[in-house]
């Protein structure tokens, strides 16, 4: 979803991603951003209390505002040299659809995918901000994916932005900003395939062909994992941290504890990719199968979670690494365990400034 702003003005001036999860708050800035490879120029990720958001609302502006200034003090390697920002907005309040609609007149399908997608949004038009894209033309019909918003969630985050002195220029869902991080690093290798990106409260699952066909997103994350250890294995917070990240599902003295404990969320997390997958295999008379599972995000560095879901799917697995095709630039690279938590703020600032002000 692009910002309201359409000036030509500085067109070209850079742009920062600014992503606020559940439980962190990440920026990035890349320069000299083309079809190969771009060049960092800064990035930092600090935590958030996560009960300054609810419903995906900012309502705590000052405690959230804080937690931003903290970051940009204290934990940028880099430096940001712009206030032009674009911002995820939660996936989970966010609504998406495929449609197939008569093929019309470009000056006719704004009105007819809000008439449309009226249908299967489940609130008043008048409440959300709507975006589309067309993602096949055929002889008698085209693809759209339409993603809505609601309004309140969005306004709160251009209010957050323009608290902190940013211009907020383009406002996106998690799911959109990964798919543009696996489009980059999968141009050559566009098989349809399944991106898992499990954050800390819930993991965001979308079928990929070519552009985002559905999502969905499921209350089953990192921390579910830790709480899921602590109540099952009758250990502490920070015991069971260690035992997840430690030794995860992977073969330990502790691995069939470790995989009862876990047992509802992977059984909940595999149920939904088959039902997506089911979906998309059985929709109209096209007979593309899915081809792998990338998985992203901070929980996708557990031991064993790939082998659980190949086990699972019978599909092969990998795991995104965001960093693919970034010049360091001279600068400190993250830590083994923090570098997959960057997907979704990369996606972000692979935004070409062009594609919103064209």
């Amino acid at each position: 979803m692009g910002g309201q702003n359409k000036t030509l003005i500085f067109k070209d001036k850079p742009i920062f991603g600014l992503d606020i999860g559940s439980s962190t708050i990440k920026v990035m800035q890349l320069d000299e951003v083309n079809r190969k490879s771009c060049k960092l120029q800064a990035y930092g990720v600090s935590k958030l209390d996560h009960n300054a958001i609810k419903d995906g609302v900012i309502e705590d502006f000052d405690t959230m505002a804080k937690s931003v200034v903290e970051l940009f003090k204290n934990n940028i390697v880099g430096k940001i040299t712009t206030t032009r920002v674009a911002m995820t907005v939660p996936s989970n309040h966010t609504f998406s659809k495929v449609l197939t609609l008569p093929k019309m007149k470009q000056s006719q399908l704004a009105e007819a995918v809000a008439l449309e997608s009226e249908q299967y949004i489940p609130m008043a038009f008048a409440d959300l901000y709507f975006d589309y894209s067309i993602i096949e033309t055929r002889k008698d019909d085209i693809e759209v994916l339409v993603v809505a918003s609601p309004r309140k969630i969005v306004d709160s985050y251009m209010t957050l932005a323009r608290m902190l002195g940013l211009e907020p220029i383009a406002f996106e869902t998690n799911i959109g900003a990964v798919a543009r991080l696996f489009e980059k690093q999968d141009q050559h290798n566009a098989v349809p395939s399944v991106l898992i990106d499990i954050g800390s409260y819930s993991s965001d699952i979308t079928i990929h062909d070519k552009t985002m066909i559905v999502t969905n997103t499921i209350p089953t994350g990192g921390e579910m994992f830790t709480d899921s250890l602590v109540s099952s294995m009758g250990v502490t917070k920070e015991e069971a941290h260690i035992i997840k990240t430690k030794y995860g599902l992977g073969k330990s003295k502790k691995q069939k504890q470790v995989v009862e404990a876990l047992k509802p969320e992977l059984e909940q997390l595999i149920k939904e990719i088959k039902r997506m997958i089911r979906y998309y295999e059985d929709r109209g008379d096209k007979k593309s199968k899915i081809g792998q599972i990338v998985t992203m995000g901070g929980g996708a560095n557990m031991l064993g979670l790939s082998e659980h879901i190949i086990d699972s799917l019978r599909l092969p697995v990998r795991t995104c690494n965001p960093w693919q095709n970034i010049n360091l630039n001279k600068l400190q690279p993250p830590s083994q365990m923090e570098r997959t938590m960057y997907v979704t703020v990369a996606g972000l600032a692979l935004i070409n400034s062009k594609e919103i002000f064209a």
